[in-house]
């Protein structure tokens, strides 16, 4: 299994793939942002809409490709003000359920984490559905737990739940300011290869 950077035209050629992972996701009940039952045109319409930030640098993408079958995903988001290029948010980290008790999300949590530090990153963040399995996984993986939003965001039957907010110091200079004008974006089209251990 291989965990590849996808640039903005790669993203576009594999948005059937990744619909499809998305539908899954949210049929087994995982809150990431959508309703159920989310269709294969939204999935598809939701990543479509991902290439321009891609290409703007302001999101980084990676897919885990079992032969040219999408299984995981895992992405950055960065913010777009000058005080805050110190940091990203790990967001949208989704395995398929086929692929799942293969030690896929972490190799994928991974990816994103050690991307970050290469591109000067020093401060992770996310937040994912409290009590959900993805907890077990952040806690296992060093992240503190900060806090809990209650009726945060509807699940995708459409009942309130509270987040759980965490965060993640990486690299050397964990606690150091950062520069005017430092650049922190990741270069997603990097091939980060099957060799890379792993809301």
């Amino acid at each position: 299994m291989t965990v590849r950077g996808l640039d903005a035209p790669q993203l576009l050629s594999a948005v059937d793939e990744l619909a499809g992972l998305l539908t899954d996701t949210v049929a087994d009940g995982a809150s990431i942002g959508f309703l159920a039952p989310l269709g294969r045109a939204a999935a598809v319409d939701w990543w479509r809409e991902r290439a321009d930030g891609v290409a703007a640098g302001q999101l980084a993408v990676w897919a885990a490709l079992r032969g040219d079958r999408v299984v995981g995903t895992v992405s950055l988001a960065f913010p777009d003000k000058p005080n805050s290029r110190h940091r990203a948010e790990l967001v949208k980290l989704m395995v398929h359920r086929e692929a799942r008790g293969e030690g896929l999300g972490r190799r994928l949590l991974t990816v994103a984490e050690d991307a970050a530090v290469a591109a000067g990153i020093t401060l992770l963040h996310l937040d994912t559905e409290t009590d959900s399995p993805a907890e077990h996984l952040y806690r296992s993986a060093g992240w503190t737990r900060a806090g809990v939003i209650p009726d945060y965001a509807a699940s995708p039957a459409g009942v309130l739940r509270p987040t759980t907010l965490y965060y993640k110091r990486v690299g050397e200079g964990g606690a150091a300011g950062v520069g005017a004008g430092a650049d922190t974006r990741v270069d997603a089209g990097e091939d980060l290869g099957a060799g890379t251990p792993t809301r």
